[in-house]
């Protein structure tokens, strides 16, 4: 079962981020609200470092501003930033 498939089962308005598939974790199930898709934060700036060859800090700014700060209502995803060690 792919995670679109997954995540419609446990919220069929769940939002995604198009063209990151690649960077999606799972699904975050909250207390009285709806599910949402979890995407690895640096996952989408390797993508698109890679596949629009954009440098680092390019990439950084483009997923700040038109990916993570595109918050489009409660089953917009979340985007997780892993601590380094």
């Amino acid at each position: 079962m792919d995670i679109r498939d997954a995540m419609a089962e446990q919220n069929a308005g769940a939002l995604f981020a198009d063209g990151f598939d690649e960077a999606v974790l799972g699904f975050v199930t909250r207390w009285n609200q709806p599910s949402v898709v979890v995407y690895d934060t640096d996952m989408i700036i390797k993508i698109l470092m890679e596949r629009d060859g954009m440098t680092y800090e390019d990439a950084v700014e483009y997923f700040e501003f038109n990916t993570a700060g595109a918050y489009v209502g409660e089953s917009t995803p979340l985007f997780l930033r892993r601590l380094e060690d």
